[in-house]
């Protein structure tokens, strides 16, 4: 028979919630039994204590700095390191891709059925060899990537510098004229709104204070532009949804409720919300602002000016922004002789890119923007434009003997290099930001593409650079698949050209 007992015969055990037992047979020698598990008991405390003690002396003395610091080593700051260069240019002598290695590195993915309807090309912009092209003259639905078109046709037309002035002057008495000059950047914030270096509807009510103008009404002059505010092909639930406003010729962070969202909801009356801001600032009752043509015209009060177009160009582009891209057409539209209207704007890209040489068989266009499910734009013309961008000039265009290339430098190459600068890079920056993050992550970096989508199209148009060092530049446009499914599908073609060793 065998039964348990306290080690200590009663009370509590010394560590723990359950005491330590031994099991004493009745034939065993008691006294000897308790003797010998005393002498381990306490062998095994000393020794325990001994460790314990020996650790704290060896990691962790009150007077030394490891103790403050929970036992860890504090190693000396680092070095300052000055920070270096690291973007380099294209190789000049990379090996030219072949007609065939191109179309082996893109066979796995172009028979993609999640593409849908797909046309597409690809260019070497240094020998301005078409290395692969599929229904390249079928006019596809673009989506935002017609703003490659637009922005083209702007840096082959106006100066770098060109900026869009707002105008306060004097109209009937009592009254101020908001002279809208096309701005829609103009913002109410004073550490500034959704554009870059966007006008200040403050920097205005100043400089009417300062004059010592008084006035208590406020009539906004839109006559800048002509005809409708919304283009065909658009829907209007896309002013709630965030991607467009009325177009008219002023907007506080172009209609933004929220100027801090690419996709806030926009407002219905942009102009007369401009005008409300200004009478706001002035003390004026916002009840005394009016939106149309002024009678009076008088001597300018106050002026403020936008952005230099190349950067509200970044913007549109980085951003793929709808309203800012209708605004540059119609300063386009203006710089050609055209009225500003979507008529005239459109009128004037396709004028600008047929004249500097481009074909424009196949284009329609019924905004700049490509909002519009009635535009309709050829692969090979979007290729061909940054084909242009991308050529070679100055050193760059240099290349060994029997690499091939370019007979000759073409003259729009150098006014069109900025568009590449423009393009959204993949998994980093703007609307490719999100992309080539999870899937296809071979292009994430090094793929920079304009992007487009609709519930009814996906495009993806821009340059890479191939493996072997050589830019590679590219038109795809996927018609007729939700963009869920044929986005992943147009990425995964881009990333297999980064990937491709095609010489």
């Amino acid at each position: 028979m065998r039964r348990v007992m306290d080690q200590r015969g009663q009370g509590h055990p010394p560590y723990g919630s359950e005491a330590p037992t031994v099991v004493i047979d009745r034939n065993e020698d008691t006294t000897r039994s308790r003797r010998r598990s005393l002498w381990i008991w306490s062998a095994a405390v000393v020794v325990a204590l001994l460790v314990i003690a020996g650790g704290f002396a060896a990691i962790a003395q009150p007077w030394t700095p490891e103790f403050r610091h929970g036992g860890l080593i504090v190693a000396d700051a680092p070095r300052l390191t000055p920070p270096a260069a690291a973007v380099t240019p294209a190789k000049s002598n990379a090996p030219a891709p072949t007609v065939a290695g191109i179309a082996a590195a893109l066979a796995p993915v172009v028979g993609n059925p999640d593409l849908g309807s797909f046309a597409g090309q690809v260019t070497d912009p240094a020998s301005g060899t078409v290395l692969w092209s599929q229904e390249p003259n079928t006019a596809m639905i673009p989506s935002s990537t017609a703003k490659v078109m637009l922005t083209a046709a702007a840096l082959l037309t106006m100066p770098d510098e060109q900026r869009v002035s707002t105008e306060i002057v004097a109209g009937a008495p009592g009254e101020l004229v908001l002279v809208a000059g096309g701005d829609p950047t103009l913002t109410t914030r004073a550490d500034g709104g959704y554009y870059t270096d966007g006008a200040r509807i403050a920097d205005l009510a100043a400089q009417v204070k300062a004059a010592g103008t008084q006035a208590n009404a406020i009539v906004v002059d839109t006559s800048a532009y002509t005809g409708p505010t919304m283009a065909s092909g658009w829907d209007p639930i896309d002013i709630p949804e965030g991607s467009i406003a009325p177009i008219e010729p002023i907007m506080l962070d172009g209609g933004r409720f929220d100027p801090s969202a690419d996709y806030s909801p926009r407002t219905a009356t942009p102009a007369l919300d401009a005008g409300r801001a200004l009478a706001a600032e002035l003390g004026i009752d916002p009840a005394a602002v009016r939106v149309g043509q002024a009678g009076v015209r008088g001597a300018r009060i106050a002026q403020v000016e936008s952005a230099p177009l190349r950067v509200r160009l970044h913007d549109m582009m980085i951003h793929s922004d709808n309203v800012l891209a209708e605004a540059i057409g119609r300063e386009l539209a203006l710089a050609t002789g055209q009225e500003a209207s979507f008529a005239g704007a459109v009128a004037a890209t396709t004028a600008v890119l047929s004249t500097a040489g481009f074909d424009v068989t196949g284009l329609h266009l019924a905004d700049n923007s490509g909002l519009s499910v009635d535009d309709r734009v050829p692969p090979r013309l979007l290729d061909s434009i940054i084909a242009t961008a991308a050529e070679p000039t100055g050193d760059a265009a240099v290349v060994p003997a029997g690499t091939q290339a370019r007979p000759e430098t073409d003259p729009r190459a150098a006014a069109l290099a900025p568009l590449l600068d423009d393009l959204p890079v993949a998994g980093g920056t703007g609307t490719l930001a999100p992309r080539f993050v999870t899937q296809n992550r071979q292009g994430a970096g090094w793929v920079r593409a304009k992007t487009g989508t609709l519930s009814v199209a996906s495009a993806l148009v821009g340059y890479v650079l191939d493996r072997d060092g050589r830019v590679l530049t590219f038109a795809l446009m996927s018609n007729d698949r939700l963009p869920e499914v044929s986005r992943p599908a147009l990425d995964a073609v881009a990333g297999a050209l980064r990937n491709c060793g095609c010489s």
